[in-house]
């Protein structure tokens, strides 16, 4: 068996025992953190709900144990991305939708996060991903960028129904394919885990199929709730001219 891989951010792999110990107090996160609870307690946002919860998500993702069990679990890690850009991205497009930021067309941000997604879930590219702090950061500031980017675009008011939902739909496309592969795939991949799945009582290729689905299902939950939205806000009959 590979010997564990060291996690740079998140520290040691998390076990059973000390797992509801391990809260992640990183200062700099914190900081980055109160900022976001300024921007949103200020009124900077343009919608308080979204951005709070969005600040929630993140403590969720970064500060509780989650953190820890991402650094031992494959599964783990999937559904922290998976809360990153299919939770918190939207929420935080919709609390800072930045409008005034020039427009980008949307089928090249469909693109985008589609490749930061795929590009990122290389089992060379992940492990390299984990290997430090800045290039953690790197992972997830790309993750959560392009999903925001993408989100911003599908809920703007200037974008018409029909290609938010090819956008919409062209991105569930992309993430089953890549789940799928995950989930079919014939031997474990990531090797960043190898050493620690046992401890949850889970062998690596269970953990890889686990973090798979949760990538097939429940991270396309958001995707197709948006979209039916989209497609009855579109079949509604306009509301009569005052």
């Amino acid at each position: 068996m590979p010997e564990s891989f060291s996690i740079a951010y998140c520290g040691p792999a998390a076990v059973p025992a000390d797992l509801l110990t391990r809260w992640n107090f990183d200062p700099v996160l914190l900081a980055a953190l109160a900022l976001v609870a300024l921007a949103v307690a200020s009124g900077r946002s343009a919608d308080r709900r979204a951005g709070w919860t969005a600040l929630a998500l993140m403590v969720f993702i970064f500060v509780s144990p989650l953190c820890a069990l991402s650094s031992a679990l494959f599964s783990a890690r999937v559904l922290h991305h998976v809360l990153l850009i299919a939770a918190v991205a939207p929420l935080l497009a919709v609390a800072f939708p930045a409008r005034r930021l020039p427009s980008v067309p949307l089928s090249l941000l469909v693109g985008l996060q589609a490749v930061v997604l795929w590009v990122w879930h290389m089992p060379a590219a992940y492990e390299w991903g984990l290997a430090s702090v800045p290039t953690y950061w790197l992972m997830q500031a790309t993750l959560l960028g392009s999903a925001w980017l993408l989100w911003r675009a599908v809920l703007s008011p200037a974008t018409e129904a029909g290609p938010a939902l090819v956008g919409l739909v062209t991105t569930v496309a992309q993430m089953g394919l890549l789940a799928a592969l995950i989930v079919f795939a014939p031997r474990a991949l990531y090797a960043v885990h190898f050493a620690s799945t046992a401890a949850w009582g889970l062998d690596p290729l269970t953990d890889q199929q686990l973090a798979g689905l949760l990538m097939w299902v429940p991270a396309a939950l958001p995707y197709l709730g948006v979209g039916l939205w989209l497609a009855w806000s579109s079949l509604r009959p306009a509301e009569p001219a005052a």
